[in-house]
């Protein structure tokens, strides 16, 4: 059964103390903000004040589940930031943070008057995450820049998927979270600079870069080949045996054999000893070289086997194996289920949601899920007040539609 975890606002963490100011749009800065404030830093998500976040508009079964997962342990403030009432209580709330978040196209925050010189002119240590498709220089910089774009672009979806189909583009936002992963590192670089006196700086964070970075030694295995990386499906181009391989019982086993020593125990395992010296297979090179006869042998052997039957013996083998798992077999592993890598919080909605845990887990300081994703403009008043303003102002800017309290 996956663990059920109780909210717990008051669990300390490590970026207590930390006041992020995130004005990011769907995944890429959602990806940063949730990894710090997973940590504990106070994460406060700066929304339009009539729709919200465009994240929240991903339902399923008519329940905001992307929201709910990525927007956990966030506040919300729904401020308009097109009146200069706006952007001068965001200006004061900057003044008070450590972390800004932004992913408008290059050049307009200048055009709002928050240029990151003028903010660190009333703020020096503030560090600000830029986000674009492209970064802010270049000749595409003003491109509009969805991750789906830069995974096509950046050479991923080229290599991926079957050489006699089209390129596959990937089923999640995979530019995005990387982008988000990394993000979230450089703001914790940033944090140590001006810890040990250093200024606040600007991040450039497009999602083209790090998307390139994950593909490694592509350019430089071209520049040395002349060849260009072909779309092998789940096959390997430098290692053999390695994919996906169906089982007698309509499921599929992945094998990754990706050292010479594994490679020997999973060919003794399926009791073709003599492929470890016969000159086709007796390297990984000759194995890459003849990869269609090798992985033919191990495929002929498994798909004579159910699942069951193919995992007891490589269990027993130490050979590198798993089943494929579609998400109800994932729900109901017993490792997944015992560690706590997916836990069930409760919700008011739906009265209770799945989602990962905080990851990865610190032995002394571990992160907490102190809080559920927040409603739309629910923490406005609080996080108003506690910058100072007082009770009459904030009852002018909602009045005047700036403000939205939930």
């Amino acid at each position: 059964m996956i663990p059920r975890i109780a909210f717990d606002p008051t669990a300390p963490a490590p970026l207590d103390g930390i006041r992020v100011v995130d004005l990011s749009r769907l995944v890429a800065g959602n990806m940063v903000s949730l990894q710090l404030a997973d940590q504990g830093a106070e994460v406060i998500k700066i929304e339009d004040p009539k729709v919200g976040d465009p994240l929240r508009a991903w339902r399923v079964n008519g329940l905001s589940l992307h929201w709910k997962v990525y927007a956990r342990n966030k506040k919300s403030v729904a401020m308009d930031l097109r009146p200069q009432a706006g952007r001068d209580a965001l200006a004061d709330l900057l003044a008070s943070s450590q972390v800004m978040i932004e992913n408008y196209r290059p050049g307009t925050l200048e055009s709002m008057g928050l240029a990151p010189a003028a903010l660190h002119a009333r703020n020096p240590g503030l560090i600000i995450v830029r986000i674009t498709g492209f970064g802010q220089d270049g000749p595409y910089r003003d491109r509009p820049g969805f991750g789906t774009l830069v995974e096509a672009m950046s050479g991923f979806a080229a290599k991926n998927g079957y050489d006699d189909r089209p390129p596959v583009l990937p089923p999640l936002a995979m530019a995005d979270m990387v982008s988000g992963l990394y993000g979230a590192y450089a703001v914790m670089v940033a944090l140590r600079v001006v810890e040990r006196g250093g200024p606040g700086q600007v991040i450039d964070l497009p999602l083209l870069d790090p998307m390139i970075s994950v593909l490694g030694p592509d350019a430089a295995a071209y520049r040395v080949s002349g060849e260009k990386p072909r779309r092998t499906g789940s096959r390997s181009l430098t290692t053999s045996p390695r994919n996906v391989y169906a089982t007698s019982d309509g499921r599929f086993v992945a094998i990754s054999a990706s050292i010479q020593a594994m490679a020997e125990r999973l060919f003794r395992a399926i009791g073709r000893d003599d492929m470890i010296t016969d000159p086709r297979f007796r390297t990984n090179t000759d194995r890459v070289r003849n990869i269609d006869a090798c992985d033919g042998a191990v495929a002929a052997w498994i798909a004579e086997r159910t699942l069951a039957e193919n995992m007891r013996v490589f269990e027993a083998a130490e050979v590198t194996a798993t089943p494929i798992y579609e998400i109800d077999q994932l729900l109901e592993d017993p490792h997944v289920q015992e560690r706590g890598v997916l836990v069930e919080a409760p919700d008011d909605e739906a009265g209770s949601v799945v989602m990962h845990n905080v990851i990865p887990r610190l032995s002394e300081t571990p992160g907490r899920l102190r809080t559920p994703a927040p409603g739309l403009g629910q923490h406005t008043r609080a996080v108003l007040e506690s910058i100072g303003y007082d009770e009459e102002r904030m009852s002018g800017l909602a009045a005047a539609g700036v403000i939205r309290e939930g």
